[in-house]
């Protein structure tokens, strides 16, 4: 399979090219012949004028590569080799959505032929490539595994922001049905993955690999979450405790903060899914999960005591949110937990504005219904910075004075500054 494409007698197809997809079929397209679906046509028309829908990578990314992009299935039946890097969601109630990685293994069933491979990228539970989705695949085709075609499973990394730790320069787990088919689908990643493969020897393995990567960056915040609740109570700064503690060589420096996005506040709860379907039910991993998901209600609450403090009556309050994407220097909006902390205050009926120079206000208002203002007022009760966005560092307090009335009230959730020094006038306040 591998020389095959190599020689581009064959072709790869991306299914799903979203943040993972999209950089993973440019890359692939250096070497290959490829072709990119996504069911979204208006995305795909973006991509086929050289327009990152995620708004990720520059124009020069598209250009001379070997790609063509598709939101007809039909055109899929081309390829030989398929990469499916599709989201994979938790619903209301923190229950894995698998609709979408279900939804393109039919999609790709329907197409697959005698010789094909099937490779997974997006993040899942242990088991589900081949108990969920393996299924759907022989059902759709009429084909059986080993003998027809052959599986893998390589979870992706990809960082969003990150221009450092680019897709090539991110060492890849892999993982096949059988040795055969690992040897070429490490072979194929291998040719556009400068930093190394890692040959897992099963793909349950490496499903639990990626599952458990982000819950236990999950786990770690939740734990510097925690003090900087107790530390609030005690009147004591927790970045400074975390920064002496930090002298001891074994010490690992986390930062408290909103755990949002797509992976941390997401993976954790696909496997405790899937522990509970096995009778198991996981105190510490749901632990850490309930003080993450408490944080924008914890701030929000914190923010109301301090403007009540003041003199100030919740419902007559304006507050300002600066940043509403999931991390630093992104577009990406999805499951923000600055958008709980709005709605939060708003349960107080404060008056909450919010300004973000990535955000899209027409994506903000689609899934949060929550509005973007375009121009920031003169008369805010208190200011929440709560994304340290590159725009937002060169900012002092002598700014954010100026936009705040009387007994003013920053929130630094980021610890972007140093807290001012002899300052009265201004009440800084950071987790």
């Amino acid at each position: 399979m591998y020389e095959a494409l190599l020689n581009k007698e064959k072709k790869i197809a991306v299914i799903g090219l979203g943040y993972v997809g999209l950089p993973l079929a440019l890359e692939l397209a250096k070497h290959f012949s490829v072709i990119g679906f996504d069911i979204n046509e208006e995305r795909v028309r973006l991509m086929q004028q050289g327009i990152d829908p995620s708004e990720e990578l520059e124009a020069s990314a598209f250009h001379n590569k070997d790609i063509v992009y598709t939101f007809t299935a039909e055109d899929l039946k081309e390829a030989h080799f398929y990469i499916v890097a599709v989201p994979t969601p938790v619903d209301k109630h923190k229950v894995p959505n698998l609709t979408p990685v279900l939804s393109a293994s039919k999609t790709v069933g329907k197409v697959l032929k005698k010789g094909d491979y099937v490779i997974f990228e997006s993040t899942v539970y242990p088991g589900c490539t081949e108990e969920d989705c393996l299924p759907i695949l022989e059902q759709e085709s009429g084909l059986q595994l080993g003998d027809d075609f052959k599986l893998g499973y390589s979870p992706e990394r990809i960082n969003p922001g990150d221009k450092a730790r680019t897709i090539d320069k991110i060492l890849k787990i892999v993982s096949g049905s059988d040795q055969g088919a690992l040897k070429e689908i490490s072979n194929v990643y291998g040719q556009i993955i400068s930093a190394g493969i890692y040959e897992a020897p099963t793909i349950k393995v490496a499903e639990a690999a990626k599952v458990i990567e982000n819950a236990q960056r999950d786990l770690n915040i939740s734990f510097v979450n925690e003090l900087s609740i107790i530390f609030d109570k005690m009147d004591i700064d927790t970045h400074e405790v975390l920064k002496a503690a930090g002298t001891k060589w074994n010490f690992l420096k986390f930062s408290p903060g909103l755990v949002g996005g797509h992976c941390i506040g997401v993976d954790p709860y696909y496997l405790t899914h899937k522990a509970k379907q096995l009778g198991y039910d996981p105190q510490v991993i749901l632990s850490g999960r309930r003080i993450n998901d408490y944080m924008p209600a914890h701030i929000a609450k914190r923010l109301v005591q301090m403007m009540i403090q003041k003199g100030k009556n919740p419902s007559s309050t304006k507050v300002l949110i600066k940043g509403i994407t999931f991390k630093e220097n992104v577009a990406d909006i999805r499951n923000s937990k600055v958008a709980d902390l709005a709605q939060e205050l708003m349960q107080y009926s404060v008056n909450v504005h919010i300004t973000d120079p990535y955000a899209s206000p027409n994506e903000v208002a689609k899934e949060y219904k929550l509005v973007l203002i375009d121009n920031e007022s003169n008369n805010y009760d208190a200011v929440v910075v709560a994304v340290n966005h590159q725009e937002y560092k060169g900012l002092d307090f002598e700014y954010y004075k100026s936009i705040m009335n009387s007994n003013p009230i920053l929130m630094d959730l980021k610890a972007i500054y140093e807290p001012p020094v002899n300052d009265n006038q201004l009440v800084y306040w950071r987790l």
